[in-house]
């Protein structure tokens, strides 16, 4: 009897379980990419309303940055941008995923080719904090990818790879740099 019983408690978690996991949450980011946190697991699914916004929240927070954060999803990268860090983020808005030639994106968002793209975002990303004058006294940095970038100043405004730092924004896991142009990693 008792075996009965704990098989049959058993068999309703599982069904819970299932359930749970298969209903629609009405929790989306507010992007107009819709990007919907039913898409995000793992440390990227966390709803904090308290702390500061970590570096995919605050993507996921700007309109400028709907391409980047399909593409983030898309390559499966979500908890690289959640992660305690500190990670730095240079992050190309949407105007610099358009000036792309016709057909690149669509393709690289395709399922087949998620390895690229996600080499290619990853070149976007690296370890450590490089912020304000921080970033301004580096000659080149360092990427996830193991290649790096090159830093220049001119005229007081800062590129990376010759694509142009348009602001930043600090996140609780690092800092996010808006800037013009998709960095494409060395061949």
């Amino acid at each position: 009897m008792k075996r009965k019983l704990n098989f049959f408690l058993l068999l309703f978690l599982a069904a819970f379980v299932v359930s749970s996991c298969n209903s629609p949450s009405s929790n989306s980011s507010g992007a107009e990419g819709g990007i919907d946190q039913t898409k995000l697991s793992g440390q990227s699914g966390v709803v904090d309303e308290e702390s500061e916004p970590n570096i995919l929240q605050v993507a996921l927070g700007s309109e400028d940055h709907t391409t980047l954060c399909a593409g983030v999803v898309a390559a499966g990268l979500q908890d690289v941008l959640t992660n305690a860090g500190p990670l730095t983020v240079f992050a190309p808005t949407n105007a610099a995923f358009d000036a792309l030639p016709d057909g690149v994106l669509d393709d690289l968002l395709k399922p087949e080719n998620k390895e690229t793209l996600a080499n290619i975002i990853t070149f976007h990303a690296a370890p450590g904090s490089y912020y304000g004058n921080n970033i301004k006294g580096v000659m080149g940095i360092g990427q996830a990818t193991g290649d790096k970038v090159k830093v220049e100043v001119k005229d007081g405004v800062t590129y990376v790879d010759g694509a142009k730092v348009l602001g930043t924004v600090k996140a609780s896991n690092g800092y996010v740099h808006v800037i013009d142009k998709v960095l494409l990693p060395p061949e």
